[in-house]
Formats: structure tokens, C-alpha cells, sequence
């Protein structure tokens, strides 16, 4: 169209009964550019901590495969993105000056004709989520390692997951998924990360546990250097030290020696997991029996070791105990709560805990997940929870 004048200005200020003098001075006109089409540009709502890590030259990365909703990580922290629709059109016009700038800029002169580039009707939206890493264990159990004499690790049609594959499969930040792989027991063979299967763990935990017992050593220091020595000849000495890493804390005493102090916690509750994943339901004092004696000598199995891992029902005579990992329940919060009462009807705060404390959100509380995804009565002055929807 026509450039418009200052008159033309003014009239249609008049007709829209505005005071020219409460206004800036300075007036934009603007016009759709030839280019001016949507779709060709999205907006993004960052939070001021984003901005900084963009500001500073990092990136941001939208992850997700075909079939999932799209997540943006930085390089620690995971966002769902949402569109959220704006009733006013948002405009896009290169070189726009906010009031601020033209009021700094007494001289800019009154009329100033700008096009539009683009405009949209709704932007993105970031909402920081829990990252989904459920999907990382599954990949990687896929092919567990069974050890360097393995058959299938001869052949060469097993997955294999380098870091770059699951930064590109796992909908979290970089950070997230190291510190998961760590929580998992994964570990590096030739570049790919592998879980070690559940037997072959157990094999390496028992020949260390087996020479901590025949040396005499402290739990609390154990001498690297000498597991390689005489285990080396049983197992790869990287199986030897990554098993020691992953059920003991490694330092350094102070002539320079490595030493490990075995977590008691996590070896008596590998030995539970093995005892118990071949029964269906164990007599629990029965259990609790055997769990003793097949702990290290001066080690001792408390049911506390056991959260997220195994389940006691107090309620059946006599009291039985069964395998239930939290890793095995589904990620989704209403998903999870559906599978666990379809196990028990009913749950008290503390049984229930272990299983659902993972899907607490930044700042809440395991109080606000029973309160919205649950229902409270009271059995025998017990609280007790059960679901809010029936279960098919």
C-alpha cells in the first residue's frame, strides 16, 4: 500500500478518539512483507537460565523419536515443550524499537515504516520434566554382557549403544544419562555401554567377596591392586574393578594405594534380588534366615536394604516377602499408580513410598503424589491408600 502521511496519522487517531499527546511521537506503520507467511518461524519461551546458557554459545537440543512427545534438554535438565495458543497474533518485524529505544532517540523521526517478516499465533512452551530414562535400561538389556566367554558377544548382531547413540534415543540431558549409567551399573566395553547380566554380576561380586573373606581385609579397605592380582586369572581385571566400583566407594589412602570401602547396603540387597528372583512369595522369616547366612561375614541383612527391591506382606499368615523392582513399573505417574494397585488393593504411606518417590517432581512431596493419584481411608487406625479409578 501507500506510504501513509502524518495527517493520515493523526485522522486516524482522531476517529479512534486517542490523545496525541499522551502517545510517543514517533509512529510505526507497518505492512506484511512479500516473505510474511507463517509457519516459517517458531517462538520459544526460555526461562532466564536457558537464555544464559544460549547467551553463553551452548546449545539446546529437541529429542525424541517419531513416536514421543518432544522434549528440549539442556546440558543438564530436561523440558516437555507445549504450545501454548495466544489470542492476540504475535508479529515478528526485524529492527523493531521498543518505546525505551525511542525515547533514548529524541531525533528518530516520527514515521516509521516497518514490515512484518512473520507472525504466529502460538509458541512453545517449556515445562522442566523429569527426564525419561526409563528407556535406557531397556535398550541396554537388550544384549547384557554375560562375560568375555559369552557365545552371543562373539557374534556381531547384538545392540550396541555408544554415549552418542543414547544422547540421540533417550529423551534427556547429557548429564542425566551419565549419572543414570551410573546408577544402573552400566559400564564401557570397547566403546559401547553394556549392562552386566544379573548371574555374571553376582559370579564377580562372589569371587571379591569370597577373597575379602580368605584375606581377612577390612570391608572398609580393599586393596585394588591385589583383587587384580588374584582374580585377573578368573575375570577381565576391567570386570574386577568396574564391580568394585559398583559396590564400593574408591579412594586413596596416603601412601598413594587404591583402596575401596565396600557399601554393605547394596551387596545385601544384590544377594536378596538373587535369592528371591527364583520364588514366587518366600516365607519371610525363612528368608531372612537364609538372606543372613548368604551375606559376607560381617555384614548383616536388614529388610530396611530392601526398598524398592522386594515387598513384605505383614497381612498374610505366615508373613511373605516377593521381588518387586521398581525399575520393572511403568515411567507414567497414572500408569505407575494403576500397576501398583492392581499388585495390592491397599497400601499404607510406608509400603507404598519406595515405589512412587521416584516420580516426585522438583519440590514435591510423596504426600501430594497420594493425594492426587490415590484415595485415603483407615484400616484398623491404620491410613491406608487405594486407587481413585477402579481397576480393569
Amino acid at each position: 500500500g501507500a506510504m501513509r502521511s502524518r495527517a493520515e496519522v493523526d485522522a486516524t487517531l482522531q476517529t479512534a478518539k486517542l490523545n496525541p499527546a499522551e502517545l510517543l511521537p514517533a509512529v510505526h506503520c507497518l505492512s506484511f512483507g512479500p516473505q510474511a507467511s507463517t509457519g516459517e518461524c517458531y517462538l520459544l519461551q526460555l526461562e532466564p537460565g536457558l537464555c544464559a546458557e544460549l547467551e553463553a554459545g551452548r546449545s539446546l537440543v529437541i529429542r525424541g523419536e517419531k513416536d514421543e512427545q518432544a522434549v528440549l534438554c539442556s546440558k543438564d535438565k530436561t523440558y516437555d515443550m507445549k504450545i501454548a495458543d495466544t489470542s492476540n497474533m504475535l508479529l515478528f518485524i526485524p529492527g523493531c524499537k521498543t518505546p525505551e529505544q525511542l525515547n533514548a532517540d529524541q531525533a528518530s523521526c516520527d514515521i516509521i515504516h516497518s514490515q512484518i517478516a512473520g507472525f504466529s499465533n502460538n509458541y512453545w512452551e517449556l515445562r522442566r520434566c523429569r527426564p525419561k530414562l526409563k528407556k535406557l535400561r531397556k535398550l541396554l538389556m537388550e544384549d547384557p554382557y554375560e562375560g568375555p566367554d559369552s557365545q552371543k558377544d562373539q557374534t556381531l548382531t547384538f545392540s550396541k549403544y555408544t554415549t552418542e547413540d543414547l544422547l540421540s534415543l533417550i529423551q534427556a540431558s547429557e548429564e542425566e544419562i551419565l549419572h543414570q549409567l551410573q546408577v544402573i551399573n552400566a559400564c564401557k566395553i570397547e566403546g559401547h555401554w553394556r549392562i552386566l547380566e544379573f548371574d555374571y554380576e553376582m559370579k564377580l561380586l562372589n569371587h571379591v567377596t569370597q577373597l575379602i573373606d580368605s584375606e581377612s581385609w577390612s570391608l572398609s579397605k580393599v586393596p585394588l591392586h591385589t583383587c587384580l592380582e588374584e582374580l585377573g586369572s578368573l575375570e577381565p581385571r576391567e570386570m574386577i574393578e568396574h564391580i568394585l566400583l559398583s559396590y564400593g566407594r574408591r579412594y586413596i589412602d596416603d601412601a598413594g594405594e587404591v583402596y575401596f570401602e565396600m557399601h554393605e547396603d547394596k551387596i545385601c540387597r544384590a544377594i536378596a534380588q538373587m535369592l528371591l528372583q527364583n520364588a514366587v512369595k518366600f516365607n519371610l522369616s525363612e528368608f531372612q534366615e537364609v538372606w543372613q547366612q548368604s551375606v559376607p561375614e560381617g555384614m548383616t541383612a536388614r529388610l530396611d536394604q530392601l526398598q524398592g527391591l522386594a515387598l513384605v506382606d505383614r497381612t498374610s499368615r505366615p508373613e511373605t516377602i516377593l521381588l518387586l523392582k521398581v525399575e520393572d513399573l511403568p515411567e507414567d505417574n497414572q500408569e505407575r499408580f494403576n500397576s501398583l494397585f492392581s499388585i495390592r488393593d491397599k497400601w499404607t504411606e510406608v509400603d507404598i513410598t519406595p515405589y512412587i518417590q521416584d516420580l516426585c517432581a522438583e519440590k514435591q512431596t510423596v504426600g501430594a503424589l497420594l493425594t492426587k493419584y490415590a484415595r485415603s481411608s483407615m484400616q484398623n487406625g491404620v491410613k491406608v491408600y487405594n486407587s481413585r479409578r477402579p481397576i480393569s
